[in-house]
């Protein structure tokens, strides 16, 4: 089948660009450094996902995409097509939708990275293999910062951008956070927070929250303080979320779930230990990797074709 979809994930660092059938299935994955520190930072972002699209097609000169899937990172309200800020790339009230429309000439489905992601995690991945229809979730991405994507009653929880920043809450032993903020859970529990609590408490520099698992599989009781404290960080914050929106199940994703059982068998103890009454939610790895936004964006993408059609 000819593919119909353009696809665009968004991050801080990279993007990450495919085609995709109508089925999904994901053609031509490239990815490719965000262009940063430019003067206008959507209009630039823009530009580089017009350049994006005509590699993609020229490679597959027959290809006719009929819509396109954009996902970006930050603070997106996803109704009116706006980034409406991202710390990271620098953009405010930027109506990237309609941008990325006018430049491909094309309907765009439009979302938020993680939120999209953690939607296409239920439908193809971690949720689709429980094998029942999950209602109430949580997608908790961890890597260099922490964010989640919140599912109540099989609605995404979005409340104009602004729900689901988990990284940015506060929790017993946090620090000060670069948002301003005092406490916020990614100074403690994010797998960039682990690296540099532990090189600077150790005084040996580690390129990431890997060496220090590993140095505290091989006995290193501050690489196993530092470790354990991240747990009952993000603990706490899924702890809250059981009080508050009640998840069936929380999907570990980003770089810190690379670590498997060795994250998420303590992370259930360290919940299951702070809940009385509560429902008690499965705790599950993310199983699409690096591929989960690109699905996301071809949900989307199908939305968009759907409704100009």
């Amino acid at each position: 089948m000819t593919p119909p979809y353009l696809l665009f994930d968004v991050g801080g660092t990279d993007i990450k660009s495919a085609l995709s059938d109508d089925a999904g299935n994901l053609m031509g994955i490239r990815r490719v450094p965000t262009r940063r520190g430019t003067a206008n930072p959507a209009e630039s972002l823009v530009d580089q996902l017009h350049g994006l699209g005509a590699e993609l097609l020229a490679e597959t000169p027959s290809v006719r995409p009929e819509a396109v899937g954009l996902l970006v990172c930050g603070i997106v309200d996803e109704a009116q097509g706006l980034g409406v800020f991202s710390a990271n790339l620098g953009w405010r009230d930027a109506p990237l939708r309609e941008m990325t429309s006018n430049a491909f000439a094309l309907p765009v489905g439009f979302g938020h990275d993680v939120s999209t992601a953690g939607a296409a995690e239920l439908q193809f991945g971690a949720g689709a293999a429980l094998g029942t229809k999950v209602r109430n979730a949580v997608m908790l991405v961890i890597g260099t910062g922490i964010a989640a994507a919140l599912f109540v009653d099989g609605r995404p929880l979005s409340a104009g951008g602004y729900a689901g920043e988990l990284g940015h809450s506060a929790v017993p032993g946090g620090f000060e956070c670069p948002c301003g903020a005092h406490g916020c859970l990614e100074t403690i529990g994010s797998a960039g927070a682990i690296a540099k609590r532990y090189s600077l408490a150790s005084g040996t520099p580690v390129r990431g929250a890997r060496e220090v698992l590993e140095a505290m599989n091989a006995g290193d009781p501050i690489a196993a303080r530092i470790w354990n404290e991240a747990i009952e960080a993000v603990s706490f914050s899924i702890a809250q979320l059981c009080a508050s929106i009640a998840p069936e199940v929380v999907i570990i994703g980003g770089g810190l779930a690379q670590a498997g059982e060795a994250l998420l068998e303590p992370l259930r103890r360290s919940v299951r230990g702070k809940l009385s009454y509560h429902r008690e939610p499965l705790i599950v790895p993310a199983q699409l990797g690096e591929d989960a936004g690109l699905r996301g964006a071809f949900l989307k993408a199908k939305e968009a074709r759907g409704a100009g059609a």
